[in-house]
């Protein structure tokens, strides 16, 4: 078994766009549900208006890719407000029944047979993504040691990691702010935080929008990334959401870095565990009657599972969380 490739792919897969995509959702999920204490469950749902909010127009009506960018932004405001406006003001368990149900709706409806002819139906959308590449400064692939990268795959991740940094930047200027506190207030205790004058409902209003529009910014990566846009489950279905929280509590809530690391982290132990039981098979120490090799996938998520309930034993925090960043008010 060819241990040096496992590795070499495990890390090059660390830097990937997918793990900036997960990045940027658990972002946004540090900011419902580590500094808010918002259960947000609906994340996919807030990629799938990213996704198409930058597809749609380039797809159905010939715009260009940036006006794409800016109603892709502007469905996660209108997405946000209509889930937020009827539950915010109730208990937090009403926000989680809402939005998981209404990303699951939001799907159905963009692969609707009517509406093809502006969403592409079940078929998705492709071919928008040009005007991104048109500017790509490559044209040979970029190796680094013993990785490499195509160009087109080197152009995502530049800009991927790029709206990373910019994410943690903004994060940064608005937790130390006075408003990031009055979120940590509202986490720990938003009947106390009401009774110092502070509207509990407008600031997490505000922090569902935030948090979602790094969620269609995931959206919009995921969209560029793979030049696509498909509303099937594995693409924009609930496990995003559940994969980024797993981000997320991988590396701390409430912590600026906990989303990245988390990320880069839960990405490359996917790829490693894929190509460690792939290379046990080929070499004969895995049977194939005990796991064939349409079950690698599988496989590979149950190993992943078994390792995030030992974590959440052992050391729910995460690598740089606090247990008490954990214990916020519902």
């Amino acid at each position: 078994m060819d241990f040096q490739s496992i590795i070499v792919n495990a890390l090059q897969a660390a830097v990937s766009p997918e793990a900036a995509i997960f990045a940027l959702a658990a972002i946004g999920l540090n900011i419902h549900f580590g500094y808010t204490g918002l259960l947000n469950f609906g994340q996919a749902g807030f990629m799938t208006m990213g996704a198409y909010g930058l597809a749609v127009p380039v797809f159905a009506f010939g715009w260009p890719l940036w006006t794409g960018v800016i109603f892709g932004i502007l469905a996660a405001v209108v997405f946000a407000l209509a889930l937020g406006a009827p539950t915010l003001r109730l208990r937090a368990d009403y926000l989680a029944i809402v939005t998981i149900a209404a990303a699951e709706i939001v799907r159905f409806l963009v692969r609707a047979t009517s509406l093809s002819d502006i969403t592409g139906g079940s078929n998705g959308i492709n071919g928008f993504s040009s005007d991104f590449y048109d500017l790509n400064p490559f044209t040979e692939s970029i190796k680094f040691g013993p990785f490499s990268f195509l160009p087109r795959t080197m152009w995502a991740i530049i800009l991927g990691w790029v709206l990373v940094l910019l994410g943690i930047g903004f994060c940064y200027l608005v937790v130390n702010s006075p408003w990031g506190r009055v979120l940590k207030a509202i986490r720990e205790d938003e009947d106390a935080a009401r009774a110092l004058g502070k509207n509990a409902y407008s600031i997490k209003m505000q922090s569902l929008i935030i948090g979602g529009i790094f969620g269609a910014l995931a959206g919009m990566m995921l969209a560029i990334s793979t030049g696509s846009v498909q509303p099937s489950p594995q693409d924009l279905g609930p496990p995003k959401t559940f994969f980024a929280y797993a981000a997320l509590i991988l590396g701390g809530t409430a912590r600026l870095w906990g989303p990245v690391v988390g990320s880069i982290i839960f990405i490359a132990l996917l790829q490693f565990t894929d190509g460690l039981i792939r290379g046990a098979q080929s070499a004969g120490w895995i049977p194939e009657w005990f796991i064939s090799g349409t079950e690698v996938g599988v496989m590979r998520f149950i190993l992943l599972g078994v390792g995030l309930m030992l974590l959440m034993l052992y050391r729910p925090q995460g690598i740089f969380g606090d247990k008490r960043e954990m214990a916020f008010d519902v």
